[in-house]
């Protein structure tokens, strides 16, 4: 019997660990390194802050989105405001998407992930640029630099995100963190219509823990609820754990 339930006890660990993960993390406290490998493949979201010079990447887990980690920038550069001209040496703001063909894991710059610059809002615009990347090396012109670490672990989970099904992952690029105190201090800015755009994104995610839904209409952002794929990653995240009696 004391065999059977030695058997029993190390199967339930990874359960009980999971669980634990689970209610134990607000979305805003980085997961603890131990767990990170089980979410290996789990859906990502990236958030972008230049006035902070901070990176968040976010794992499903669940029916949310936690904080899985929060890396800072080297470099970027132009200041704050949208990147519009090829040669103007900013670092694009909006909503973005990245897919497969948009890893480089052989950049000159270590390892590299294009944001997807121009997206459609920036074409509408008639703003131009190529190869905007989040990178490592810590040399940026134009580009998100992070340290070779850093993006190391970035380019892991976006990778293993795109491998085990998720279409996309969607990167949102802020001037700053978009409250309303931040909002206020810059109301004077040329940027502010533009980013009063960006606001409604920040906002409900900050609400939900979900990446917004973001369409171009008219030459204007417009956040909604996301739709949800009719198909998910099979993984761990992604399943509904019932309670341990």
């Amino acid at each position: 019997m004391r065999k059977i339930a030695l058997v029993i006890a190390m199967l339930l660990i990874p359960c009980f660990s999971f669980a634990s993960l689970l209610s134990s993390n607000s979305s805003t406290t980085p997961v603890s390194k131990e767990f990170k490998q089980q979410l290996m493949g789990s859906p990502v979201y990236i958030q972008i802050f230049k006035e902070e010079r901070t990176l968040e990447l976010y794992v499903k887990m669940g029916e949310k989105f936690q904080l899985l980690d929060s890396y800072s920038i080297c470099n970027y550069s132009g200041g704050l405001g949208p990147k519009q001209r090829q040669g103007d040496f900013k670092s694009p703001e909006g909503f973005y998407n990245v897919t497969r063909s948009q890893l480089k894991p052989d950049s000159r710059f270590y390892k590299a992930i294009n944001i997807g610059f121009p997206n459609e809002f920036d074409r509408q615009h008639g703003y131009q640029g190529q190869y905007l990347m989040i990178h490592g090396a810590c040399v940026s012109v134009g580009c998100y630099a992070m340290t070779d670490t850093n993006i190391d672990e970035i380019f892991q989970f976006v990778t293993g995100a795109l491998v085990f099904g998720q279409p996309s992952v969607q990167v949102s690029i802020y001037p700053f963190r978009m409250t309303d105190a931040n909002m206020q201090r810059h109301k004077y800015s040329y940027y502010i219509n533009f980013w009063k755009q960006l606001k409604p994104g920040y906002d409900y995610f900050m609400a939900n823990h979900q990446p917004p839904g973001v369409s171009v209409i008219s030459g204007n952002y417009v956040i909604s609820q996301p739709v949800v794929p009719t198909t998910q990653p099979q993984l761990a995240s992604n399943y509904t754990l019932s309670e341990t009696k």
